[in-house]
């Protein structure tokens, strides 16, 4: 039985217990569906890079969810995951063209996460596989190579369901995995970071650049630190990654002192892709929200700043945050 089969029988002339069957079915299967939309619209996102993307990903597998024969559905969770991962891939193919026009460096947009993703253990397991870091890095995949590692590492599903997924028999899967997992270990920083340091080294930051301080600001810097931020056209950036702790500390002091815009922001800190991130507001409205990767010595060796208005609009105002 799939919606289409429930809405005939609804505007047919079928008896009161059939109209409550086909009720009762519609309402399980929304409530399905609905159960595991944090999972697939983090799916999506970790394929496509855009919140907004996702959503509209997601929004298209519940029709194609809805329209599904339930007899050929073993697993829902697992289903609905193939669903999703295989419209993103359609997605992030379509979106070649509009990165290849893109102005400047182009950063994953930022997310908060959702309610059920709140609690240490879930934001832990988030930040893993949804830092900017992490993004990044899957930026530098082939379409194939990602879907495959966001199936594979993240969801743990069998290189036989991924092959059905992906259109590709079971031995070019496990081969895609391998390059993917080698990529991916090979631009992922070998060492965990102690959150308190993070914080701590951020805290740091912020108030260095504000007051101007540049060799304050060169001291938390790695010698090989690079920045990369996104404006997309529509606000102040760098046009390409800076690269060096002198000149990325004149560049950031000289924005965060301008007597224009210093006297307008007000930084705050806030979990972002699961990690601590800050985030600049411009009056009521988001500005920019940016994170640092730290190396083995606890200083910053990359700073990742996403200033595209387009792609803050999921990141809370002012008066929203109260």
């Amino acid at each position: 039985m799939t919606v289409r089969t429930v809405r005939r029988c609804r505007h047919s002339d079928a008896d009161p217990d059939l109209e409550r069957a086909v009720t009762e079915y519609a309402d399980t299967l929304a409530a399905e569906f609905a159960e595991r939309r944090t999972v697939l619209v983090g799916a999506a996102y970790r394929v496509v890079g855009s919140v907004v993307d996702a959503e509209d990903v997601v929004q298209e597998a519940w029709l194609r969810w809805s329209a599904a024969d339930r007899g050929e559905v073993r697993d829902v969770r697992a289903y609905l995951i193939r669903i999703t991962t295989r419209l993103a891939l359609n997605r992030l193919r379509q979106q070649k063209s509009r990165r290849e026009q893109y102005v400047g460096p182009w950063l994953p947009e930022p997310m908060i996460a959702a309610p059920a993703e709140q609690d240490p253990a879930a934001l832990a397991e988030l930040a893993d596989s949804v830092s900017m870091a992490m993004l990044v890095v899957l930026e530098t995949l082939s379409p194939l190579e990602r879907a495959t590692f966001v199936l594979r590492e993240v969801f743990d599903l069998p290189f036989s369901e991924i092959a059905e997924t992906l259109g590709r028999s079971e031995a070019a899967v496990r081969q895609l995995a391998h390059r993917a997992r080698a990529h991916v270990h090979a631009r992922q920083p070998r060492h965990q970071v102690d959150k308190e340091r993070h914080g701590k080294v951020t805290e740091q930051f912020l108030r260095a650049a504000w007051s101007g301080d540049v060799q304050e600001v060169v001291s938390l810097l790695a010698p090989d630190v690079v920045l990369v931020s996104d404006g997309g056209g529509k606000k102040s950036a760098a046009l390409r990654p800076l690269h060096g702790a002198e000149k990325i500390a004149r560049w950031l002091v000289a924005i965060a002192t301008d007597e224009d815009q210093a006297a307008l922001f007000e930084m705050r800190r806030m979990v972002v892709n699961g990690e601590l991130a800050f985030v600049a507001y411009d009056g009521d409205e988001v500005d920019s929200v940016g994170y640092f990767d730290l190396d083995e010595a606890g200083l910053i060796s990359t700073i990742y700043v996403v200033r595209n208005p387009d792609k803050l609009t999921g990141i809370p105002t002012r008066d929203q945050l109260g």
